[in-house]
């Protein structure tokens, strides 16, 4: 072989590293995008996900206290608990709930127990979206990495084309399968752009923080991350071990009720609970803030210590305590979190774009894609397929069920299938596939809970509708078709 055949050789096989690169990264962000769109509504894919738990408006607070040794009581044979918290019942999901480091309970209007919180499917998705299911430090730092990346490709992609405003209502969209997919690239960019700037610059503020306090701790606190973040969320006191009676959580929630009427509260936390170092923290939402809430922190006794300041302290603070609810959605109720979701499709659909049309730009050059087209119709398609498929083996083999793993091992032998036969796999396939397990979902899951509570249903008839929708021939708009030429081509 000449020294030239050699050097010839080595760049393709660099090449083909790079675009297998380029798009293992295009994967991830679409994998985050996907899972970030469920997650809007996390709490309504909780019910869907559990839809035969008893459920309760409220939770007073003297149910609020007597939930707690109920809850103890199922823990007797297990490792006692450091955190204690409480979840009040909201509108999406109408079910109190106390987790503590073992297990999370769902209980009742009078704070019996109700049975198990089983959530590992949505768990699952969240944690997908989160950090991948990886270590949460090293996974929100590399979901923050791609967030930059996603921005990053936002900007330049704008800079790119310097018409993109002045087409920004410029869609072929019934025009050849290239020039609508990049019109379809184009426009949603431009119209989303505010919301997709917004989303993956707050994602990678979340999760580059780890990467921040960790440089702070090391430069001013010999490595301590907890200052930090106390300088930001609180301190905790210093944790005294003596046993002592349970916290009077019920005097801390009637306190904060009397003297911040306007605060609605979504979280009771009993730190170190029975010793006497125990202290409770009343995290509750405050109206048209972005916060995520205001900490107000009580001792054992429910003497009333002070609030944190997140509400109105330094604007650093503020800013830091706004950020989540403004990355997900959790403000102004369910037209906000709509709005979120659509932004989020279209995020998908620029996504799912941007790599098709860099496929088919290859094709066109001479190089042979039908593998790397196939693996990518597996993303697009096989993604949603994957988390449908997990959840049917969820309910078949209950919560305890390894999602995570399952998760990652259909989508990883769906990708070994892809690239060993590439004609299986083609984006009209692929889409049908997840349209047609949509919508035999959604309808075994009516039929088998028998319907359940109306915003269970409405979830399965949006999950109907979204199939349908998915499954109709027409749509073509992620996966890289076969040229017009009569002649059969994996896609």
């Amino acid at each position: 072989m000449t020294t030239a055949t050699r050097d010839k050789s080595l760049v393709q096989r660099a090449l083909s590293g790079h675009a297998a690169i380029g798009l293992i990264a295009g994967a991830l962000i679409y994998l985050i995008a996907v899972t970030g769109t469920l997650v809007v509504v996390l709490e309504h894919w909780q019910r869907w996900e559990q839809p035969d738990i008893a459920e309760s408006a409220g939770l007073t607070p003297q149910a609020a206290q007597a939930s707690i040794p109920n809850v103890l009581a199922q823990e007797a044979d297990m490792t006692p608990t450091a955190h204690l918290y409480i979840r009040m019942p909201n509108a999406a999901l109408p079910r109190p709930v106390v987790t503590t480091d073992n297990k999370a309970w769902y209980i009742d209007g009078e704070g019996r127990v109700a049975g198990r919180e089983g959530h590992s499917w949505t768990e699952m998705v969240a944690a997908l979206h989160y950090n991948l299911t990886l270590p949460v430090i090293w996974g929100m730092i590399l979901v923050g990495a791609l967030g930059v990346a996603l921005a990053a490709l936002l900007v330049t992609g704008v800079v790119a084309h310097p018409k993109i405003f002045k087409d920004a209502f410029r869609l072929r969209a019934r025009a050849e399968p290239q020039l609508a997919r990049t019109d379809w690239h184009n426009r949603l960019g431009v119209w989303t752009l505010p919301f997709t700037l917004m989303v993956t610059l707050t994602g990678a503020f979340i999760g580059l923080s780890y990467t921040s306090v960790g440089t702070l701790a090391q430069s001013y606190t010999g490595g301590a991350m907890d200052p930090v973040y106390a300088t930001i969320f609180g301190a905790e006191p210093e944790h005294d071990p003596a046993p002592a009676p349970m916290a009077n959580v019920a005097r801390a929630m009637e306190t904060v009720a009397a003297r911040f009427p306007d605060a609605e509260p979504t979280y009771i936390v009993v730190h170190d609970p029975m010793t006497q170092g125990q202290f409770v923290q009343v995290i509750a939402e405050h109206p048209r803030r972005l916060i995520y809430g205001e900490v107000y922190s009580f001792d054992g006794a429910g003497r009333y210590l002070g609030k944190v300041g997140l509400s109105d302290g330094a604007l650093g603070r503020q800013a830091a305590a706004s950020t989540y609810n403004l990355h997900f959605g959790n403000y102004a109720g369910l037209p906000v979190q709509l709005a979120y979701i659509a932004f989020g499709i279209a995020l998908c659909v620029i996504t799912a774009t941007g790599t098709t049309m860099w496929l088919r730009k290859r094709r066109r050059k001479g190089h042979d894609i039908a593998r790397m087209a196939a693996a990518w119709a597996m993303t697009v398609w096989g993604i949603p397929l994957v988390l449908v498929l997990v959840a049917a083996l969820r309910f078949a083999g209950g919560p305890d069920m390894p999602v995570v793993a399952a998760f990652w091992g259909l989508l990883g032998a769906g990708l070994i299938a892809a690239a060993a036969w590439p004609a299986l796999f083609s984006d009209a396939a692929m889409r049908r596939v997840l349209g047609i397990a949509m919508i035999a979902g959604a309808l075994l899951h009516l039929v088998w809970f028998g319907g359940g509570a109306p915003g269970v249903v409405a979830m399965n008839l949006a999950i109907l509708v979204t199939g349908a929708v998915i499954w109709r021939p027409g749509l073509r708009m992620a996966g890289v078709a076969a040229p017009r030429t009569g002649r059969p081509e994996a896609a």
